[in-house]
């Protein structure tokens, strides 16, 4: 495949209510779509930091520019023999995984097109339903997180996971299982916390949580590993694993007993196949997060989701779940708790360049030598 076009769109949507977690919140949610042609080939990536650095250091700014600069350029033009070599040679470059993830996941949509296969079908998944879990942000109310969970507790999510933070966090559980009782549950610190809250999760210890999501900062492996001997509730890690190499050591210290992987985080779909089969050989059960993503980054999701060992629902949820509008047509849905794969080529969704005008701020075309916009 020779690349002969990229283009970049940077895309605003208005959220339906703020995403808020322990260090920051947003109101409208940015992403940078992503459409590379090749052989009269598309295929369309979304590279998707949050805005700010609340949640990492990277930005959709910081994407844009690394994009713009580092990775497209020497893309133009370039010949690949395989899906494979591409994404290695983009694992090679100085950029961060935020924006490689947007190219690197367009080869992918484009490969699955070629060879006329769902892209769930060629990173090695099936046709199955995946579940879908209900992610709840922080509220200033407790009664007002109560409310959103039972309001889309009526579309069957297989799940719920709330945010927590320093002084909001066992109350906080109490008051959801005081409204649900013995739903499957789990919390996300988002690395707030640190060994000298070891008795704020010897307390959550007792509400028969699923799991507590990276409760300290992504690289205090060891204290990681010590707080999960002192806990019964496994330990799942997130920020922590960003590369093959932070999953191994993670391992070697007993860090976690189940691993989130997030294609954004991690720089694609090579990358978080690789961590895939890392702990699948070691017998750690994985499922699939989100940043949330828009469409694009959604979809990919649900197709990851499709692998064997995926053990706990994924936190792709519906479109209208976080966004007051979608780029892709049709929108994602869930039904009865699940997501359902399209079985057309590639994505499974087409984008939907209307949508991506009205809500464009920014875009670049780039062919052979010149770039617009």
């Amino acid at each position: 495949m020779i690349v002969s076009k990229v283009i970049l769109t940077h895309v605003r949507v208005p959220l339906v209510e703020p995403f808020r977690i322990s260090s920051g919140a947003v109101a409208e949610k940015d992403a940078i779509d992503v459409r590379v042609e090749s052989d009269g080939l598309v295929g369309y990536g979304e590279s998707s930091p949050m805005s700010g650095t609340f949640y990492s250091s990277d930005t959709p700014e910081s994407c844009w520019r690394e994009l713009s600069e580092i990775l497209i350029p020497p893309l133009i033009g370039r010949e690949f023999e395989s899906l494979l070599a591409a994404s290695k040679w983009i694992g090679t470059l100085p950029a961060s995984h935020f924006a490689k993830a947007g190219i690197e996941t367009a080869f992918w949509d484009m490969e699955a097109r070629r060879q006329g296969k769902p892209l769930y079908q060629l990173l090695g998944g099936t046709a199955k339903p995946v579940e879908s879990g209900l992610a709840v942000g922080l509220y200033d109310d407790t009664a007002d997180m109560v409310r959103t969970i039972a309001k889309y507790l009526e579309d069957g999510y297989k799940r719920v996971k709330i945010k927590i933070e320093r002084g909001r966090d066992v109350a906080l559980v109490a008051a959801v299982r005081a409204a649900f009782g013995n739903i499957p549950l789990f919390v996300d610190a988002n690395g707030a916390y640190d060994l000298t809250d070891i008795e704020v999760f010897r307390a959550l210890d007792d509400f028969g949580l699923m799991m507590f999501e990276q409760p300290f900062a992504g690289g205090m492996l060891a204290e990681l590993a010590e707080l999960q001997n002192k806990v019964r509730t496994p330990v799942c890690l997130d920020e922590s694993l960003e590369t093959e190499d932070d999953l191994r050591r993670a391992i070697s210290l007993g860090s976690l007993k189940i691993a989130n992987i997030k294609i954004q985080r991690v720089g694609g779909f090579g990358h978080a196949l690789s961590i895939y089969e890392i702990c699948r050989e070691h017998g750690i059960p994985v499922w699939i997060g989100t940043m949330p993503e828009l469409g694009i980054g959604q979809a990919q999701g649900m197709a990851l989701g499709t692998l064997s060992h995926c053990k706990f629902p994924t936190d792709v949820e519906a479109s209208s779940r976080w966004f007051r509008d979608d780029i892709i047509t049709p929108w994602l849905e869930v039904k009865d708790g699940c997501l359902h794969p399209n079985t057309s080529p590639g994505l499974g969704f087409e984008v939907d360049q209307a949508k991506v005008d009205l809500y464009a701020v920014g875009s670049r075309t780039f062919v052979g030598d010149t770039a617009c916009g």
